[in-house]
């Protein structure tokens, strides 16, 4: 299977993310973010990563979406630290679609 190349609002989303890298960290979160590299960024991701977990708890819909929406973009500022392409990622879940997940896990 080939994921055809279209642009998704994660595509865009990253697209100024990467942008961003060139801002003040004065003037730009996602600057701020990156300027305190790995720790703050990660940071960031475990605080989202807690949020997600409460709202499903919560089980409201609502409060999930807002903050798995939070999640992915901080996972995205994650990604254009490190150099991580959404292409990478997309073509990573490609390789394992259509295989069990515990197949794919006992490859690792």
């Amino acid at each position: 299977m080939t994921v055809k190349n279209h642009t998704t609002i994660l595509d865009l989303v990253y697209d100024v993310i990467l942008k961003r890298r060139q801002s003040s960290p004065e003037n730009s979160y996602v600057a701020f973010l990156l300027d305190g590299g790995t720790d703050r960024v990660l940071k960031k991701i475990c605080e989202e990563s807690a949020e997600v977990i409460i709202a499903a708890k919560n089980e409201s819909k609502t409060e999930q979406i807002h903050e798995i929406a939070d999640l992915w973009f901080h996972m995205l500022i994650l990604m254009g630290l490190n150099g991580i392409t959404l292409k990478d990622i997309y073509s990573e879940l490609e390789s394992r679609f259509g295989q069990s997940g515990f197949d794919e896990k006992a490859k690792r």
